[in-house]
């Protein structure tokens, strides 16, 4: 019996950090990839997406006079590959087996707190549906599952 308890906790394990590595929900990271104040920008410089991709800290440096921090150029770096994974998939969410595999082990709430940094209510209803009986979180989870999947 504890072997397949171990088994299930090591597969939930797996999941949860699997499915935070494909898609991860670091919104700080993404709105506010340096603390580098921008306003000593050139008005005539404009960034895109693109070119946001491909600038560097020295380019910055060249931009602001400010040079980054280590944990700055790690941020700057995060956000870079976030923005490439995402342009790359085409949005932002996680698909729709991996939700409902989680709803239906009523695990849903813990995707919805990650997809909202544990900020909204959403999760806290869902997980306390969820705990007071598994039914009525299931069908929370499916209502507002296309708030977070793509």
């Amino acid at each position: 019996m504890k072997q397949k308890i171990s088994l299930v906790a090591a597969l939930l394990f797996a999941v949860i950090f699997s499915v935070n590595a494909i898609n991860p929900s670091n919104k700080t990271i993404a709105t506010n990839p340096t603390s580098v104040d921008f306003s000593n920008f050139d008005k005539s410089t404009t960034i895109n997406g693109k070119s946001l991709t491909n600038i560097t800290p020295n380019d910055i440096q060249k931009l602001t006079g400010k040079k980054l921090s280590l944990k700055e150029v790690i941020k700057l770096k995060a956000a870079q590959k976030l923005l490439k994974a995402k342009a790359k998939k085409g949005g932002d969410g996680y698909s729709k087996g991996i939700f409902i595999l989680l709803a239906l082990l009523g695990w849903s709430w813990l995707l919805m707190g990650i997809q909202d940094d544990f900020s909204g209510s959403t999760w806290l209803v869902n997980l306390l549906l969820t705990v007071l009986c598994w039914l009525p979180g299931f069908i929370h989870s499916l209502v507002h599952m296309k708030d977070y999947t793509k």
